[in-house]
């Protein structure tokens, strides 16, 4: 390029005229490496190639002048002289290359401030550290109606996958205790045995409790700043901090990731906050629940119903509609269908009216109003009523308004991108508190770990939204990936669907009689996609181990060709995987005999 006017001229309109100059020589590896930076992170930049030009010699003893820097690639942004190749890989580490390429040069107390200490936001603020950015993150928890709280961590560690997991564990336990004696075990019949809930609670907060301690540790050992206080926006780049006894401080920062989750829903019922309990509640209750109903048929309810009927006790499950909404309907009717027969009631269409307290104590009594479609009243007494209809965002006290972040109309959730952004260009959000992404625990973790790389680290990956595994730990447990068969129908079209399936009898139930074809599965194919695999969902012991392995297949784009040539390990209740061959276009009984 032939400069116009003079030399200087033409370095300083350069420089000014466009946001990004790298005054570079061709065959250096510098200068290779740092276009390559900014292609990393989609920025365009104007090159100019000082070996290539007959000023190239001068310009170069011109930026000499102007930078004091000898060398190349000799980078400037947003008119500023950044430096050469090491000066920008730290600048984008430490956040400053962001700060110059959106044109602000103010400086914050941290790069990026995370509110909310779940899984998630840990994640995130702890995986920015690694790359030099000064990070904090705050988390409180606000106490529910009737008094719990719990320590960092979200609530997956601390009223979530953990507690339940281990609840489920115990429940699990009780039913092998009954098929040891099928096999010879001399162990007690159900009628002497007896479970001791407070020894439960006890052993498994004291695992959380661990878990707490944990992460604060870390917090400290990777250098993020860990407020115990309740953080709200008072603009996109100041935080509002109060702690317990109500003492405000603000700190400011360049980056705002929003990850505080949701809690449970409250309906607006009479009674429901001064009679009901939730899942925040029930993992900790210091007192054994009794006679339970839960209201809600989600997959807390139902995960809930179900270990607190296998360590005996009288559970009811009240459902307005249908099971398990937004997962596949026929292995959530398996799923209710397994769980009547074990001893959980049942209520099918009815809507709650009120709640009254008629005996105080621990747990009490609660008296539940409902009525069915027809409007008729009914109402019968519980010792616990366990509300699990729903989450909602945390968001209300968060104040996002303050910082212009858009939330759905409908929902209330934060609204994001397929980047984690919010339209707001330095807040982002991860975890539960993004509308319509998974809410899962993992999910967050990999959303907040690839946000913090894409911000210090030049990252490019984005979080995969698609085909996440998952598992519902109802006593007969449901692992799931890909698409619904509704979903894949109304995707695809019926014609274009082939769903394989099969029923199975775990070997290990045989001997006690138990689970005799109760099991089953299905893959959902693709006919128009060389039958690609685009849903498999399994319902039976282990699900969740099982679909974790078979979830990498979605990844590769497996077929059902794959699967059929797989070799099963033998006797697994996962080789049934490999063995379909009855469709159900064919109608042919899924049932299974033999091995």
């Amino acid at each position: 390029m032939a400069p116009i006017g003079t030399t200087e001229k033409f370095v300083d309109s350069v420089i000014s005229e466009n946001k990004v100059v790298l005054w570079s020589k061709s065959y250096c590896p510098f200068c290779n490496k740092v276009k390559a930076l900014f292609e990393g992170i989609n920025e365009p930049y104007f090159a100019y190639e000082l070996d290539k030009e007959e000023n190239g010699a001068e310009i170069q003893e011109i930026l000499l002048a102007i930078t004091g820097q000898k060398t190349v690639p000799s980078v400037f942004v947003s008119g500023r002289h950044l430096g050469g190749s090491s000066d920008a890989d730290a600048a984008l580490k430490d956040g400053r290359l962001r700060a110059l390429l959106s044109g602000d040069t103010s400086t914050y107390d941290y790069d990026i401030f995370v509110v909310g200490g779940g899984s998630g936001g840990l994640a995130c603020s702890k995986e920015a550290t690694k790359f030099g950015a000064k990070a904090a993150v705050a988390d409180f928890v606000k106490p529910t109606p009737i008094g719990t709280k719990w320590g960092l961590g979200g609530t997956c560690v601390n009223v979530g996958c953990i507690p339940k997991k281990l609840m489920h564990q115990a429940a699990l336990l009780g039913e092998a205790l009954e098929d040891s004696r099928a096999y010879g075990w001399n162990t007690p019949e159900v009628a002497a045995r007896k479970h001791d809930w407070g020894a439960m609670v006890g052993a498994i907060q004291d695992h959380i409790r661990g878990l707490n301690w944990g992460y604060k540790v870390q917090l400290r050992s990777e250098n993020v700043k860990y407020y115990n206080k309740y953080a709200s926006l008072v603009d996109k780049n100041t935080v509002k901090l109060t702690d317990k006894q109500g003492n405000e401080e603000t700190v400011t920062a360049r980056n705002i990731v929003l990850a505080t989750g949701g809690r449970p829903v409250y309906p607006d019922i009479p009674g429901a906050k001064e009679c009901c309990i939730t899942s925040d509640d029930i993992f900790s209750l210091p007192y054994a629940p009794g006679k339970t109903l839960f209201c809600g048929a989600s997959y807390i309810s139902l995960e809930c119903a179900g270990f607190l009927n296998g360590l005996g006790y009288d559970t009811t499950v009240m459902v307005r509609s249908i099971l398990l909404r937004g997962f596949d309907q026929e292995m959530a009717n398996k799923i209710g269908d397994y769980m009547e027969q074990s001893g959980v009631k049942f209520l099918r269409g009815y809507n709650l009216v009120k709640f009254e307290k008629i005996e105080e104590g621990t747990p009490g009594k609660v008296r539940v109003t409902y009525k069915n479609s027809e409007d008729k009243i009914e109402s019968a007494v519980y010792d616990s009523v366990v509300l699990a209809i729903g989450r909602k965002p945390i968001i209300e006290d968060v104040a996002v308004q303050n910082a212009g972040v858009k939330v759905h109309e409908k929902s209330g959730f934060v609204v994001t991108d397929d980047a984690d952004r919010t339209n707001v260009d330095n807040v982002y959000c991860i975890g539960d508190l993004a509308h319509d992404k998974p809410e899962l625990t993992p999910v967050a973790i990999n959303a907040g770990r690839l946000l913090a790389k894409r911000m210090f680290d030049g990252g490019v990956k984005k979080c995969d939204y698609d085909n996440v595994a998952t598992t519902v730990f109802t006593p007969l447990e449901y692992g799931t990936c890909g698409l619904s068969e509704e979903d894949a129908i109304k995707k695809h079209g019926e014609e274009n669907i082939e769903v394989y399936h099969s029923n199975f009898t775990p070997l290990e139930a045989t001997v006690a009689h138990r689970l005799d074809n109760g099991c089953y599965v299905k893959l959902i194919c693709n006919l128009k996609d060389n039958e690609r695999v685009v849903g498999m969902h399994i319902v039976g012991p282990n699900a969740g181990e099982i679909i974790q392995g078979f979830a990498i297949a979605f990844k590769v784009g497996a077929t059902k060709e794959h699967f059929d040539e797989l070799i099963g390990i033998h006797p697994t209740n996962a080789e049934i995987f490999t063995t379909l061959d009855k469709t159900k276009r064919s109608g042919a009984d899924p049932a299974v005999t033999g091995c």
